[in-house]
């Protein structure tokens, strides 16, 4: 025992907390919500390895403490990092461990930092393993898969000493012009919900603590302007944009982020309504509330003051801030009586209970198993290669609560095993290097089942071999840059890493000829290429055309003060996509279409494929190209993904996340739209070139009616079963996704929406073989929105509908009955 007790693992978190709160100062406090500095600010490299900054000495000195550090490892053009100056894989848990120990040994209290870092797509540091996007996540569809790519992620963040995990889950696109669509899951609120629960359980594992971005409906501003106003009403918010957010806390998040849109006038982290009256107490989050990065700062506008700037941030909810100046001065607020130290010791108590439940008092340093400088052996630990899928990924209910929040004391850093790593279908690593890493294997597993085939009108995918001679086109072939997406790391020079070009090169059989050009550039109207790529197509049997866009940043990028990129039609700097390049227009550039054109018009048959960020705009294209194929960013194996499919190796599993339109003037086009029963515009329809939920494979399904078990409930009593038989017609077998939706057709507390995703399951079938999908209907499936913003299953009429997407239906009717 001690007389200290917070440092008493025996005792509760709240105790310790209690009993360390008051032996703080007010500057101490202070320290514990600051976030102010940048983590590759804290060290500099030198002869002997690294050596920590005066600059970050000073910044523990001033607050006797720092609550969290964030970007310790972090490495991108905007902070300047790279191999030459930044920590690797091999000295990342030292470099941690030397932070910390400065921090716990040379402070009063020795209050553990949280190291706090970017994991988007991967860890944005360097030898960290890139995974596919989000809108690539959500295009497989796949819970299970998604939860062992985080857990493995997780275990790569944990060894190199990250505690805590910022990472976007809860926007959604609703408008395809926003720059950040790529790190949404979809435009879907039950999609994204089953992903975030996948993506808090996944890090959970690894013992790290997920902090979900962003808080909320960022992903509706106006116009698809980042950082712009949302004009969402009460009920969109619940309908649509908080279902992610109720996932993620109800699985474990340990945090969530504070947007930068405003509602109603006031930005989200200024907006007690939303943070403190909406997120604490409606939905009884007790975790922390981050601000976005410089967000508090831009408070100053509204009150003219810095210090008053924290204090409206601070009384908001908001308990911990990021790079600014505002937050640094709370003692002068609390001094001013701008706001109650009561509300900072709260602020300050959520900090330090996730620290505590983190076990950092307890073990402050990378676990053991961690140090070494290839991070496998942690890896191993968390992932089972024995696990299965489960079944069914329609099962809705409340998760389990992770084992870090079910008792006091942190648990071991490898106690556990994921439940449900997916191996069934593929092969997990088909392509395994030979030094068995699991993360990059799942990488490539989630990029392969992301591909999406839009369309196969020519029937000529899978390629055969009668394709002696194929064209390897387009802007987008031979690019990693091109298709890892926005916020990654340099990658290392040399690494073994697969462009589309290079995957056909290698699948593709041996006496095939393959030739490459790529045609154009990403944007602008140069067609000086276009000659030379039609040669190589008139000369081929088959042209593979690589389109699409690209949020690679370079060094020449010019970035704002937050790190979004400063992209407009003065300057283009090559990127179409990503944090701060929003698009008017969502056509393919003028140069790509030409390219196209000119290509179909030799008569060779072509196959497009698209490596986009964002559902671009898409031309009927029927008459001019054979297949197409999406692929968002797949990541730094995408190529050898898309070959698989090209070639057949493997089926295109992907469903549209996201609906994809006929133009930017027809939105929105999002599936779950109000039912108004609109009969669409003069000049176009109003509906989707591609519809939410599409997806073809390389054989034929038939879907049956679905049955239920019984057509009448009450909500009291509302649980059955739906079944759906479904039947591989054709000659290939099939990975095929069941989707489940729910349509009113009369009664509840609003206006009904089109139809809503409530359930999806996915089936493997042989040839010729049948099978039902099966999923069992409670009240979360049937609950809508209730006048009080509640969510109750009401009395009505509905229609359950099955189908391959959410443009191909059959329903069945099932009536809730009053109460009695």
């Amino acid at each position: 025992m001690t007389d200290q007790p917070y440092r008493d693992p025996t005792r509760p978190v709240a105790e310790r907390v209690r009993d360390l709160l008051g032996r703080m100062t007010l500057t101490e406090k202070v320290g514990q919500v600051n976030q102010r500095m940048y983590g590759w600010h804290a060290y500099e490299r030198n002869h002997s390895g690294h050596r920590l900054t005066d600059a970050f000495r000073a910044e523990v000195a001033t607050y006797g403490g720092m609550g969290a550090l964030y970007g310790l490892q972090r490495a991108d053009a905007w902070s300047g990092v790279g191999f030459a100056d930044g920590i690797t894989a091999a000295d990342g848990a030292r470099v941690a461990d030397d932070v910390q120990r400065h921090v716990v040994e040379n402070t009063r209290l020795g209050i553990p930092v949280l190291f706090v870092e970017e994991v988007p797509h991967g860890h944005q540091a360097l030898d960290g393993t890139v995974l596919p996007v989000n809108l690539a996540v959500g295009a497989t569809w796949d819970p299970g898969l998604y939860e062992a790519a985080a857990a493995a992620v997780g275990a790569e963040v944990r060894a190199r000493g990250g505690h805590v995990a910022l990472v976007s889950a809860l926007d959604l696109v609703r408008d395809p012009r926003w720059g950040r669509a790529e790190e949404c899951f979809g435009e879907d609120p039950y999609l994204a919900a089953r992903l975030t629960e996948a993506l808090v359980r996944g890090m959970r594992t690894a013992d790290v603590a997920v902090v979900l971005k962003h808080f909320a409906g960022q992903g509706a501003t106006v116009g698809g302007r980042n950082s712009a106003a949302t004009e969402l009403g009460a009920r969109e918010l619940h309908e649509i944009h908080l279902a992610a957010a109720r996932a993620g806390i109800r699985a474990g998040a340990a945090g969530v982020m504070a947007a930068y849109n405003e509602f109603d006038g006031l930005p989200c982290v200024a907006s007690r309504p939303l943070l403190t009256e909406l997120l604490r107490e409606r939905l009884e989050f007790d975790g922390i509330v981050m601000a976005d990065g410089g967000a508090i700062d831009r408070l100053v506008r509204l009150t003219g003051d810095p210090v008053a700037a924290g204090a409206l941030a601070l009384d908001a909810g908001c308990d911990l801030s990021l790079w600014d100046a505002c937050f640094p001065r709370l003692a002068e607020a609390v001094a001013q009586g701008l706001v109650a130290e009561r509300t900072l010791d709260t602020a300050v108590a959520r900090v330090l209970a996730l620290k505590f439940r983190l076990g950092l008092f307890e073990r402050p340093y990378t676990p053991a198993m961690g140090r070494p400088s290839d991070p496998r052996a942690l890896r191993a630990c968390v992932i089972s290669p024995a696990g299965r899928a489960t079944p069914g990924t329609h099962a809705r209910g409340v998760a389990e609560t992770p084992m870090w929040l079910r008792h006091e004391g942190a648990p071991a850093p490898c106690d556990r095993t994921l439940p449900q790593l997916p191996l069934g279908g593929a092969p997990l690593t088909p392509h395994a290097d030979p030094t068995g890493d699991m993360t990059q294997a799942l990488s490539e597993r989630v990029a392969r089942a992301s591909i999406t085939l839009l369309a196969n009108d020519g029937g000529v995918l899978p390629l055969t071999p009668s394709a002696r001679r194929i064209a390897v086109l387009g802007p987008n072939a031979d690019s990693i840059a091109q298709q890892i997406g926005d916020y990654t790391a340099p990658q290392r020079p040399g690494s073994h890493h697969v462009t589309v070009l290079d995957g056909i090169r290698a699948a593709a059989p041996p006496d095939t000829g393959v030739t490459y050009a790529p045609g154009c550039e990403l944007v602008g109207g140069d067609l000086s290429g276009v000659p030379e790529a039609v040669a190589l197509a008139a000369a081929a049997d088959i042209a593979v055309l690589v389109l699409g866009g690209s949020s690679a940043r370079s060094g020449d990028t010019t970035f704002d003060t937050n790190g979004a990129a400063v992209v407009s039609s003065a300057n283009p700097a090559g990127m179409t996509c990503g944090e701060g390049v929003d698009l008017a227009e969502l056509r393919l550039p003028d140069g790509q279409l030409a390219l196209l054109d000119a290509v179909a018009a030799t008569g060779v048959p072509v196959v497009v494929v698209l490596v986009q960020g964002r559902p671009h705009a898409l031309p009927d294209l029927s008459g001019t190209a054979a297949a197409v194929l999406s692929a968002w960013y797949p990541g730094p194996w995408g190529g050898r993904a898309l070959a698989d499919v090209l070639f057949g190796a493997a089926g295109p599993e992907g469903r549209l996340p996201v609906s994809i339109p006929r133009s930017a003037a027809q939105l929105p086009v999002f599936y779950n739209a109000k039912d108004h029963r609109y009969r669409g515009y003069v000049d176009q329809p109003a509906t989707a070139r591609y519809a939410f939920g599409h997806g073809l494979s390389y054989t034929t399904v038939a879907y049956a009616p679905p049955r239920l078990s019984r057509a009448r409930l009450t909500p009291d009593d509302p649980t059955l079963i739906c079944r759906v038989t479904v039947r591989n017609t054709g000659e290939r077998p099939v990975r095929e996704t069941v989707q489940l939706y729910v349509r009113r057709l009369s009664g509840g507390s609003s206006w009904p929406r089109v139809r809503e995703l409530r359930g999806f399951d996915r089936l493997d079938l042989r040839p010729g073989e049948e099978a039902d999908a099966v999923f069992a209907i409670d009240a979360d499936t049937l609950a809508s929105v209730t006048r009080d913003l509640g969510l109750a299953v009401e009395p009505g009429e509905l229609l359950l509908e099955t189908g391959p997407s959410s443009g191909e239906t059959q329903g069945v009717r099932l009536v809730i009955e009053p109460p009695s």
